[in-house]
């Protein structure tokens, strides 16, 4: 059974960054195509930013240029560099598979950007 934790969220003012951090443990995964959904206040939660396992990457136009997803997977994180962060970017920011299985959703992380 694959564990998702997420972690390193915060508050932060306009312009700012974070990094978010994901630690997985069970399952196969170096395989798996992995990524981060974001959840803000009254909205459907959905995807931001994906890796395939070669590291190919794609992104929601709403983050492109901003946020950059990395992995490692000898450590089984999965990473979340976010930049130049808006009001807009505020949720609880959530690792998953890509497409996700809803068995593995975890707490998530919060993250507010403050105007």
């Amino acid at each position: 059974q694959v564990q998702l934790v997420e972690s390193g969220g915060g508050l932060v003012q306009a312009g700012g960054s974070l990094r978010l951090s994901c630690a997985a443990s069970g399952g196969a995964f170096s395989i798996n195509a992995m990524g981060w959904y974001r959840q803000a206040p009254g909205k459907q939660r959905e995807l931001v930013a994906s890796i395939r396992s070669g590291l190919s990457t794609n992104y929601a136009d709403s983050v492109k240029g901003r946020f950059t997803i990395s992995r490692d997977n000898a450590k089984k994180m999965v990473y979340l560099q976010m930049n130049s962060l808006k009001p807009e970017d505020t949720g609880v920011y959530y690792c998953n598979k890509d497409p996700p299985y809803s068995v593995y959703w975890g707490q998530g992380t919060q993250v507010t950007v403050s105007s």
